[in-house]
């Protein structure tokens, strides 16, 4: 199995945590979408407040939900360096921050609760605490923080974004746009 245009690639050691035994990428996604969906069921009615979710605990939590199925590794912090995140050993420390930041937005409504939600899911896909998954568990983690804002689920472009398409380019750009400050394009990505 090997990575797409714009997902992390995983090591030798992370791959040999793959918990079924899959032979292609496909099957492999498939497999992850159904974790997924048991994950996105209970996060959506779960009853955790705003501001407890935005925690290292919840973080962790809903990545081992989404993904305990698929890998040995799920709710574990990454332990290596990835070309498109913060450095291992400052997972922990850009998370506390980042958890700082959205609570002080929430307790202050220093943006909307959608502007809040996609600047929370942008910033976990910088940090990408995780070995793989991250931009999935950080779009659920942006849909069950604006539910609890009282606004609806991002639609996130109507369909997957796991597989290579314009879609995915679209998305992927957006990202990148507000790696340069400007969240409007994710933003609007989010509600397309």
């Amino acid at each position: 199995m090997t990575a797409r245009d714009g997902s992390t690639p995983l090591s030798p050691d992370e791959l040999a945590d793959l918990i079924p035994s899959l032979a292609t990428k496909q099957e492999l996604n498939e497999w992850e979408r159904e974790n997924i969906l048991q994950a996105r069921a209970w996060a959506l009615r779960d009853r955790t407040s705003p501001l407890d979710m935005i925690s290292d605990e919840y973080v962790r939590k809903l990545h081992l939900k989404m993904f305990d199925q698929a890998w040995k590794w799920a709710g574990e912090y990454r332990r290596t360096e990835r070309n498109i995140a913060v450095p291992f050993d400052e997972i922990r420390e850009r998370l506390v921050v980042l958890f700082g930041d959205i609570r002080y937005w929430i307790d202050n409504s220093t943006f909307s609760p959608d502007e809040t939600s996609v600047r929370l899911h942008h910033r976990l896909v910088s940090i990408h605490p995780f070995p793989n998954g991250n931009g999935r568990h950080s779009r659920l983690m942006a849909d069950v923080l604006v539910r609890k804002l009282g606004r609806p689920i991002f639609t996130w472009g109507f369909r997957t974004l796991v597989q290579t398409t314009a879609l995915r380019s679209a998305y992927i750009a957006a990202l990148r746009e507000a790696d340069g400050g400007n969240i409007r394009s994710l933003l609007e990505f989010a509600r397309a």
